[in-house]
């Protein structure tokens, strides 16, 4: 698998670099062939040349070969996109070959960089960051090319340069839906919600008749649809942030109150017989052993309520809000054809999201360290 992941991409890579040569770049122009571009066309083609020949040889051991695929690959993005609005439109196959060509060599360095060994614990942690990042960066730049090459309509997706433009002069306007629906609605209704629910839990776990008869409304009510009850909240507790963190409530209430129920239940019998040796009661019983092992359990609630929330306050404010707030602006600018704007809201959303959600995936494993899920 090693070797097929070092030679895939070099034998893809060359044949394409050889179309990118002799195929012309516009095709409003055949004459406009890639080595009459000039000397920042020749570096490109060198290269990714060497970016191929690095890939090629990368699978023998991590070397200074991925700095040249690293190299290559930055040299034949900035090409690429220098030469975009020269053929915006009408891309010729010379032009679509060589972004190919140098999608394919960052498909090879993010496998080598995600396949590179890691001892150092600093080292890892950056590794992790790293591989990610430059595969999302990768897709962006794709989706730059792909969509001003061929000439998509803005309506029906916008080119990432005109969501950041967007995002660059909206700050405030962002910052305070951000405010609104982040900051107020999705923090109390997730704090509330997963509190809630782990003391009802921990209720259920000691009075054992809730179980068999609060789960079964539990999960009726886990399958109630959103777009069904968020109206009905608003109208109970009024159109500002308050109605939001209702539904966030809702949301997330039921599946902390399964998990940790769950995780209550899975300490094992014979640990269970040690503590009543030890003459230990229900509550030294369930601090000492059945919440720790729970852990896992609760985090992984609190992983998925972490998105859930931000969802659930976004729906929710579909059906009434005042003027601020993620979810009316993504309404009121679809209605208004503003979809750089409505990007530029999921764009705030999804970062926020998944902050929200590393966040609590780091006290995670500050928390259960000694889980076999964190042991290398």
């Amino acid at each position: 698998m090693t070797a097929v992941r070092g030679l895939l991409q070099p034998w893809l890579i060359l044949p394409l670099m050889i179309l990118a040569v002799v195929l012309p770049l516009d095709a409003a122009d055949p004459a406009s062939l890639l080595p009459r571009q000039g000397p920042f066309a020749w570096t490109a083609l060198v290269a990714l040349g060497a970016a191929a020949v690095a890939a090629a040889k990368a699978h023998e051991g991590p070397s200074a070969g991925l700095l040249v695929l690293a190299f290559g690959t930055v040299v034949g993005a900035l090409f690429a996109l220098d030469r975009l609005p020269a053929i915006a439109g009408h891309p010729g196959p010379g032009y679509l070959a060589f972004a190919a060509a140098t999608w394919l060599a960052a498909w090879a360095l993010v496998s080598e960089l995600s396949a590179m060994p890691t001892r150092a614990p600093a080292a890892a942690f950056l590794m992790r960051l790293l591989v990610p990042a430059l595969f999302g960066l990768t897709l962006l730049v794709a989706w730059e090319i792909l969509i001003v090459a061929f000439a998509v309509p803005a309506v029906l997706l916008p080119p990432p340069s005109a969501i950041g433009a967007r995002i660059a002069v909206s700050i405030p306007t962002l910052a305070a839906d951000f405010r609104q629906t982040f900051l107020k609605a999705v923090v109390a209704g997730y704090a509330i919600g997963c509190g809630a629910g782990f003391l009802v839990a921990i209720l259920v776990d000691r009075v054992p008749f809730l179980a068999r008869g609060l789960l079964p409304v539990g999960n009726l009510v886990s399958a109630l649809p959103i777009v069904g009850i968020a109206p009905i909240l608003v109208m109970w507790f009024g159109f500002d942030w308050q109605s939001k963190a209702a539904v966030v409530v809702v949301m997330t209430f039921f599946p902390m109150l399964v998990n940790t129920v769950a995780g209550l239940a899975a300490a094992d019998p014979m640990s269970r017989d040690l503590m009543r040796t030890y003459a230990a009661g229900y509550w030294t019983s369930l601090l000492k052993l059945r919440l720790p092992v729970a852990m896992p359990f609760i985090f992984n609630a609190l992983k998925i309520n972490s998105t859930l929330a931000l969802i659930g306050a976004i729906v929710a404010e579909f059906f009434g809000t005042p003027i601020v707030g993620m979810g009316f602006r993504i309404s009121t600018e679809v209605g208004r054809m503003n979809i750089d704007m409505v990007w530029a809201e999921i764009a705030v959303a999804a970062l926020a999201g998944s902050a929200f959600y590393g966040a609590v995936a780091l006290v995670e494993r500050v928390a259960t360290f000694w889980h076999p899920s964190f042991r290398r």
